[in-house]
């Protein structure tokens, strides 16, 4: 049975940027972002998704994008993200955990490395303000306006209508499981399954 995906904020078209949760033969990918330069199939913002069926997709995944909305847009966009789902679908979330930075800014490592990504070393203070090469390159899209800590990011969830979320940290990053209703317990053990790798 075919699944779809509504992979949001997802740059230039790369199958392996989605997790391996969504690479599986059943699942079909809808790429949605704002900038129209990376070819998505839909050019949208994560706060106005109307040109996407209400309830039309089995599963959504973000990563790293929340981080780049004003406080006060996170709501709407995982209001978005709950309106797309189908009653049976999740979400799958990534973005920085807050906690993690903290702890290297109190150490007074605000510029040193906290790990190498494929577009170069990442300090914290990427991670909490964007990655300063690509805002000096001029995409302004990369800048980070809000963030969460495992706590703050399940209540957000909740609050936006999500039935249930689970959240896990790891390394620098929080990954957070959310489904649109409250699945059974067996469906809960397979979701175990689609936290971060």
């Amino acid at each position: 049975m075919s699944k779809t995906v509504l992979h949001v904020g997802c740059g230039v078209a790369d199958r392996e940027k989605l997790h391996i949760t969504f690479r599986k033969p059943e699942w079909r990918e809808l790429r949605l972002d704002i900038d129209p330069a990376v070819q998505p199939d839909v050019v949208a913002s994560i706060t106005d998704m109307a040109s996407i069926e209400t309830g039309s997709m089995d599963g959504l995944y973000s990563s790293h994008n929340l981080e780049h909305l004003y406080p006060h847009d996170v709501s709407t966009a995982l209001a978005e993200f709950v309106r797309v789902l189908r009653p049976d679908g999740f979400a799958l979330l990534a973005l920085p955990d807050l906690q993690r930075v903290a702890e290297l800014v109190v150490a007074d490592k605000l510029e040193e490395a906290a790990y190498v990504s494929a577009a170069g070393p990442i300090a914290p203070l990427d991670i909490l303000y964007g990655f300063r090469p690509s805002l000096a390159a001029g995409n302004l899209f990369m800048a980070h306006r809000t963030g969460f800590t495992a706590t703050t990011l399940a209540r957000a969830i909740i609050a936006a209508g999500f039935a249930h979320v689970r959240v896990k940290r790891n390394g620098f990053d929080l990954w957070a499981l959310a489904f649109r209703t409250k699945p059974a317990e067996q469906e809960e053990r397979r979701g175990e399954e689609t936290s971060a790798s």
